[in-house]
């Protein structure tokens, strides 16, 4: 039986000068079923952000997507634009990265919602104005609020208005595309309760892309770290925090911060590699600090591990052949 969202083998890569190409992703696979929610994580430039509009079909002319995205088992990439058009808002809907930037700003609020339920058809007038004061009240803005303008609204109203443009064809799959970004520690939490109550309350299934962990952990079931564009640990968020299985993913978390712990965060080192060049075995062999002569010519594979998860390290070979 298929999940409600399967992304197998998706790739996108940028034309640039002199017949050369930057691959940004690179074979990104992962499954949600109904009501799951998954964490995209990664330091900026990984893939995160150029892997959820590749697969929703936002990317610009220069770039090439090639791949399957399922859709309860039928691939919506598969048509190009016309195929997945239908899907777009209405049963894959996304929170764009920087509210202010999301909305138009000679247009209210309100007839921005408006506009998305008359294009998909859901309701027009004086029921498409009904159900969009429905849709503000049901994340925390007054419906008053909707003849206003994006620069009425405070950083968390206008991510809050976002998220409510984002549900008004009631889809089965949210995509938050760093929906905290540039709001304070405590318009973050609440924009972070919504998010968890709305999933709840509504069944949404949830790709979370951040760099982020705590949030991840907080909210999340599962998550997959991403580097150079391709993923290289994937499993169970605990399993990931208490025994990551790729270099990467235990830096990442030595990196981040902990109000309740001792240890003092500690930075990655070097920076990742440029997708525009071959790269040559392990991609984050120039900074992991566990890399031996094997990393450096040889590219690891994501393999499946115990536990339902998988990782793209050499380590895990060792270990087994130790075993």
């Amino acid at each position: 039986m298929s999940s409600l969202l399967e992304v197998e083998g998706l790739n996108v890569w940028f034309d640039l000068e002199g017949e050369r190409e930057l691959h940004a992703v690179q074979g990104v696979g992962f499954a949600l079923e109904p009501g799951e929610r998954l964490g995209l994580v990664g330091e900026s430039g990984c893939g995160k952000t150029t892997t959820v509009l590749g697969l929703l079909g936002l990317l610009p002319p220069s770039a090439s997507v090639a791949g399957s995205v399922l859709l309860n088992g039928v691939d919506i990439l598969a048509g190009g634009e016309e195929s997945i058009r239908p899907h777009r808002w209405v049963d894959l809907a996304i929170v764009f990265q920087g509210a202010m930037n999301a909305l138009n700003p000679v247009k209210t609020v309100g007839s921005q919602i408006v506009e998305v339920l008359e294009l998909h058809e859901r309701a027009r007038g004086r029921e498409a104005r009904t159900r969009t004061s429905e849709l503000l009240e049901s994340v925390g803005i007054p419906a008053d609020r909707a003849e206003r303008f994006p620069h009425e609204f405070s950083g968390g109203m206008r991510q809050r208005a976002a998220i409510a443009m984002a549900l008004a064809c009631n889809p089965s799959v949210l995509i938050a595309d760093e929906p905290t970004t540039a709001l304070d520690v405590m318009v973050q939490a609440q924009i972070l309760e919504l998010l968890d109550s709305l999933c709840r309350d509504f069944g949404l299934a949830l790709l979370l892309v951040t760099h982020d962990l705590p949030v991840v952990a907080e909210l999340c079931d599962r998550a997959a770290v991403m580097y150079a564009g391709e993923i290289v640990e994937h499993g169970p968020v605990d399993a990931l925090y208490h025994e990551p299985r790729h270099p990467y993913t235990r830096l990442l978390f030595a990196a981040t911060p902990d109000l309740y712990g001792e240890g003092v965060p500690a930075s990655i080192p070097g920076a990742p590699p440029r997708l525009d060049r071959p790269l040559v075995g392990c991609p984050f062999h120039t900074r992991c600090d566990r890399a031996f002569g094997r990393c450096t010519h040889e590219r690891p594979l994501l393999r499946e591990l115990e536990g339902s998860r998988s990782a793209a390290c050499h380590l895990n070979d060792v270990v087994a052949e130790v075993v």
